[in-house]
């Protein structure tokens, strides 16, 4: 059998050790980018990746809400605008205010951020990459939340995953009505497959009942712009047939090296009133995306290079050059302790993904006291991750070659539910199913010889020069997924509502390699068998007491359990991903999901001056996944280890106060005790684990926003701390905390001849242009010293906006 080449290390990440867990998440399916398989042979550890409607039920009059509703006239506090949206889940929403201060275009997981215990940060100001993207939510990394749009489960959202969707893909920003996240574990009905630490939903607006449209036009820095048309058809008949399309194009130029960030969106809705009380509505949602992607830091790099050491793309006869041996490396590449310089002197890297996404929802009420709802969708998605590959030439001489994962996943589900109100009682109960047939292999692509034609660009075409001359694997799944629920909510008194409820849960996926070139990857025969996650009974229960209009007391306990991931060969923290059928084969028998229990108690007062929310917890990561390669750099051994306890202790507070109208100035602190609580033995060395600081995420993050409105003029202001982030499991080297701070304004001008709602609007991203590491960890984080595995966050830059309505 022939030797593991170094390439597997990319794939599975060069460590001794690689740790999937709930803080430290940050995108391990990213090992395959293109510096990845190239890093130190220094242990590094990587860790586990780790429900409500899609909007208000048709027969709202008949539910127990008792709304703390503090976003009337566009209130722009957002950390105390929770509120019992569903009679017994205190949730934190982001108001239309707030949506409007960021720039359009901007990922909706930007705007969470300002939420207290929410720690976000891109490689871009409008957080579309989706590699260079982290969101992190008291310690739980965005693919163990549950996401939903319009009711669609979004489920793994980490870059190049083959069971999701991105948030940044899925809709349009301008044409959300709302975004909600769960300050506990998340409501039982909402529909996926790695819920853990809460959900988030967000709900498209309806079309407009009167026929118009919107333009909105975006100019920023870095030749950036980005456009957005919207047609409205207004009702159609006397039943109120309406609709909408809408169409986003954003292109934005690199602050860092060459290439761009394009990507363009569709989005349609058609709603049709059944009678008074039900309607069905049809969603749909396009997206592509070609993005350049910019190289993996580290702090060496940063130390020797400084802060801006971009790809070679287009410098095609450097990059051959360097690659050939007749070429001397950049100044200073040679010096960076323990990396090679010729891994850091890559020619490019980048992404191109295709999305289609769309179903029918039906909101019926079949009496005054029972509703029935019901989704019905579909997404598919064809993906291609590519770096420049130097250790396979290209046969026609060229001495390095393109290598793309090819992904491809189709899915499919229903999710329906039955709720009926009863006296006090408010009964639901609902199944859901998703189907997903799954793809991912490997493949190398020529390059040119140099000055014999244009080289391939890392967003595609990828053939050409020719198809693939080479395929290191192909894995195909099928995984199928069904959920069902049952909950009570009682309104025990007036102001005081109890729920209890409870989902089950089974996810099974089957298959694996249907090829294995086993020269690429040393193995007489990849990992191919079938993996199930259940669990019958996973509780939730949540007391909310509104004392009076004025204060309230909430309590929310939870237990939720992950499906297993799926990814192909040493891409990421998956049973699937180990060295070979044998070690897959052993490692199931012993392999149990991941599970999280969460507890949360907190206080809120409302009133016209004042909005305050604090809250409490306690998180618990039960049997934590691990994936772990041991051995040399030229021979590592993959393996899948369940690590056994994770442990989050936090606090969020939060204040908004509206001293006179138009003025509102929010505070938010939030501080969270994560730990590991097992050391680690593995053939690979022993790690005293127990007791050190999660990885990736501050401990303290401090926020302030301050706006004030006058007449047609907005101005606002806003700045978050985060705190100390530990990069190495071990904590022996960190990333010193920073601040960024954002401003803006925006003038309406109202009605100008036959247009509507003329405005203006300027802002700048990252005022104070302050230096600082966004996502750590994409490539995994080292047990201890450092590791070619950080971004740097997006420079100071400039936007203005034109829109208008008509």
């Amino acid at each position: 059998m022939a030797t593991v080449r170094t390439k597997n290390l990319l794939l599975s990440s060069i460590a001794l050790f690689a740790m999937q867990h709930t803080a430290v998440a940050a995108q391990s399916e990213a090992t395959h980018k293109q510096t990845a398989r190239h890093k130190v042979a220094k242990p590094s550890l990587s860790h586990l990746q780790t429900n409500a409607p899609d909007h208000q039920p048709a027969v709202a009059s008949h539910r127990h809400i008792k709304p703390t509703n503090v976003e009337a006239h566009e209130a722009e506090n957002v950390s105390v605008t929770a509120r019992q949206l569903t009679g017994r889940d205190a949730e934190q929403a982001v108001s239309k205010a707030i949506m409007r201060q960021y720039v359009p275009g901007t990922s909706p997981y930007k705007m969470l951020d300002r939420l207290p215990g929410v720690s976000f940060s891109s490689t871009d100001a409008f957080g579309i990459d989706s590699f260079g993207a982290n969101l992190y939510v008291r310690g739980f990394f965005m693919n163990q939340m549950g996401v939903t749009v319009d009711g669609v489960p979004l489920n793994d959202q980490t870059y190049q995953s083959v069971s999701g969707m991105s948030l940044a893909s899925a809709i349009i920003p301008d044409d959300i009505q709302y975004m909600r996240m769960s300050q506990g574990a998340g409501s039982v009905e909402l529909p996926s497959t790695n819920t853990l630490g809460g959900t988030i939903q967000i709900g498209s607006a309806d079309p407009l009942d009167q026929r118009g449209g919107k333009v909105s036009q975006t100019f920023g820095s870095y030749n950036s712009y980005r456009t957005y048309v919207r047609l409205d058809s207004g009702k159609l008949n006397k039943s109120g047939t309406k609709f909408f399309t809408s169409y986003a194009r954003t292109d934005e130029g690199m602050w860092m090296g060459s290439g761009d960030q394009f990507m363009q969106q569709v989005d349609a809705k058609l709603v049709q009133p059944i009678g008074e009380r039900s309607r069905m509505s049809a969603f749909f949602n396009w997206s592509s995306l070609a993005q350049w992607n910019y190289p993996d830091t580290s702090v060496g790099i940063l130390k020797n290079l400084g802060w801006r050491t971009p790809h070679l793309y287009p410098n095609y006869a450097q990059a051959y050059g360097i690659a050939n041996g007749t070429a001397s490396l950049p100044a200073g590449y040679g010096n960076v302790p323990g990396i090679d310089g010729s891994e850091i002197a890559m020619y490019d890297g980048g992404q191109a993904e295709t999305n289609y996404m769309g179903g029918l929802h039906f909101d019926l009420a079949l009496t005054d006291h029972l509703t029935w709802n019901t989704t019905v969708y579909g997404h598919s998605q064809t993906g291609y991750y590519s770096y420049t590959d130097s250790e396979d030439p290209s046969p026609n001489g060229a001495p390095f070659s393109e290598e793309v994962w090819q992904n491809r996943q189709e899915r499919y589900g229903l999710d329906t539910t039955l709720r009926y109100i009863w006296g006090r009682h408010t009964f639901e109960g609902g199944v859901w199913y998703e189907n997903n047939n799954q793809q991912a292999g490997l493949f190398n692509y020529q390059q040119p010889v140099l000055g014999q034609g244009s080289p391939l660009k890392a967003v595609g075409p990828y053939n050409t020069y020719g198809p693939a001359f080479l395929q290191g694997y192909n894995f195909q799944w099928t995984t199928n997924v069904m959920q069902f629920h049952l909950q009570d909510s009682i309104k025990l008194t007036p102001g005081l509502t109890l729920h209890a409820g409870f989902k089950s849960m089974v996810a099974t996926t089957a298959g694996g390699a249907t090829y294995n070139n086993a020269d690429w990857t040393g193995a007489d025969a990849l990992p191919n068998g079938s993996l199930t996650a259940s669990q019958a009974f996973l509780p939730h229960v949540n007391l909310d007491w509104h004392i009076n209009p004025h204060h309230e007391i909430y309590i929310d306990v939870a237990e939720n359990m992950r499906a297993y991931e799926v990814s192909a060969y040493g891409v990421a923290n998956s049973v699937y991903s180990v060295q070979d059928q044998a070690t897959f084969q052993a490692q199931k028998k012993t392999l149990e999901p991941s599970k999280a229990w969460v507890y949360l108690g907190g206080y809120r007062y409302t009133s016209r001056f004042v909005q305050a929310n604090a809250t409490i917890y306690h998180a618990s990561l039960i049997h934590p996944i691990l994936a772990a390669a041991v051995g040399s750099l030229t021979n590592p051994v993959s393996q899948v280890i369940d690590f056994g306890h994770i442990s989050m202790t936090g606090a969020n507070g939060a204040i908004t106060f509206t001293p006179i109208h138009g003025l509102n100035f929010t505070n938010t602190l939030s501080y969270n005790k994560g730990t590991y609580d097992r050391n680690v033995d593995t053939v690979g060395g022993y790690y005293a684990l127990a007791g050190k600081n999660i990885v990736n995420y501050p401990a303290w993050m401090y926020k302030t926003a301050l706006s004030y409105t006058w007449r047609g003029l907005t101005a606002h202001f806003d700045a978050n701390y985060f705190g100390r982030r530990y990069y190495s499991f071990m904590n022996d080297t960190s990333i010193p905390g920073y601040w960024l701070a954002n401003a803006g304004v925006e003038y309406r001008f109202g009605k100008l001849s036959v247009l509507k709602d003329v405005t203006a609007s300027f802002n700048v991203y990252n005022l104070f242009n302050n230096k600082y590491i966004s996502m750590m960890g994409q490539n995994d984080n080292p047990a201890t010293g450092d590791y070619q595995s950080m971004e740097r966050g997006a420079v100071r830059q400039f936007f203005g906006t034109v829109s208008a309505a008509f």
